[in-house]
């Protein structure tokens, strides 16, 4: 049977149509609510004239989705009965709705020009991390790694991120290697440019290039050329350079440090830095790092893990307006923390009041480690 067209305020039973959030190149994805019990829903119905090899992959993307949980991978839940007249040869998709739109969304506010909060850095690498580990470890590639391919999600007060769009996503049950892909070329690994065998690595570039462009505002490789030929020119840098531009007489530079201006502070960003090494190599058999013997897991992780448990305080002086960064040490107490804190701002430990971010006095019983909690200590 074939399916009625899709209008705002299209009702199925108890179901009404609120919004369409997305169209792709496989069909659309449109906001659903329940009016008995307000529950919300995104519900990807396909085009009916995709190809039959888009069709398969269609279904393939709908049991991908029905076979895992995670709270960084997007979850899939029960077409709602019904709707099940709108179903015609593939079936519709229906997953949990994230209300905060896309991670492009965010990337283009005005003030995220220079781009995001460190905070909001290190929370998107930590859940995308997560995300794409798991789906990993399920031997999936995504192979469409992307800002418009994240949502966001509030979930008490916290920014959560979701991976979405499985799509190109590829089973490695199918093989270890894949040679056919199409996809967002801005993103794409390089191997993928070359249509030569790939590997998991694929997810690592595009993993990279995506937090670069979080960290700065721009995409890392001469960002305002066309992929194929950006290509060519950057095939020729350095396994450590993370940052290729052309300069005012046309060449182009290259340099394995992050652009400035952005809000990282200096201990964040030199880790950061090494990570990016890891994950931007050009070669795909050392991208990553390779696998850590230990623990059976890639070293591109096993640092991002290490990045994410550093335990930073950001001290704003305010007889200066500077804000200074301390990378604590195991089990430092204040006293140790406020002599670090004069030995900067020849500001005498006595002389200190440090106050958290909502003027709350830290207590000079417990370790420095409390002024995390809140971001930043005030020195008045």
């Amino acid at each position: 049977m074939d399916r009625p067209p899709l209008q705002h305020g299209a009702v199925c039973g108890p179901w009404e149509m609120k919004d369409r959030l997305g169209t792709g190149g496989f069909g659309n994805v449109c906001l659903y609510q329940n009016k008995e019990t307000a529950q919300l829903i995104a519900v990807k119905s396909c085009r009916l004239e995709l190809s039959a090899k888009n069709k398969e992959r269609w279904c393939q993307e709908i049991q991908i989705m029905k076979r895992l949980n995670h709270p960084n991978v997007v979850k899939a839940c029960d077409v709602p009965p019904e709707m099940d007249f709108l179903v015609n040869d593939v079936p519709h998709l229906a997953m949990e709705y994230c209300s905060g739109g896309d991670l492009r969304k965010l990337l283009n506010k005005p003030e995220n020009c220079c781009g995001l909060k460190e905070s909001q850095v290190l929370n998107l690498i930590s859940d995308i991390g997560s995300g794409l580990q798991y789906l990993h470890e399920n031997r999936i590639i995504h192979r469409d790694l992307k800002p418009e391919n994240i949502v966001l999600l509030d979930s008490n007060g916290k920014t959560v991120h979701k991976i979405i769009d499985l799509g190109y996503a590829k089973d490695l049950d199918q093989g270890s290697l894949c040679t056919s892909f199409v996809g967002t070329l801005q993103y794409l690994a390089p191997e993928l440019f070359e249509n030569k065998s790939y590997s998991v690595t694929v997810d690592y570039w595009s993993f990279g290039t995506m937090v670069f462009e979080c960290i700065s505002g721009f995409r890392p490789f001469l960002h305002n050329m066309q992929p194929f030929t950006w290509h060519e020119k950057v095939k020729k840098k350095d396994p450590k350079h993370i940052y290729a531009y052309e300069d005012m007489s046309g060449d182009i530079r290259y340099s394995h440090n992050l652009p400035l201006p952005n809000n990282l502070c200096s201990i964040i960003r030199e880790q950061l830095e090494i990570w990016l090494q890891l994950v931007l190599n050009w070669d795909p058999r050392n991208r990553g790092g390779g696998i850590d013997p230990q623990t059976n897991r890639p070293r591109c992780f096993l640092l991002l893990d290490n990045i994410l448990n550093l335990k930073i305080v950001h001290v704003l002086n305010m007889t200066s307006a500077k804000i200074l960064s301390f990378l604590l040490l195991p089990d430092e107490n204040l006293l140790s923390l406020q002599s670090r804190i004069e030995r900067e701002t020849d500001i005498n430990t006595c002389n200190q009041e440090l106050l958290l971010e909502m003027g709350v006095s830290l207590d000079p019983r417990k370790p420095a480690s409390q002024c995390v909690i809140d971001g930043v200590a005030e020195i008045v």
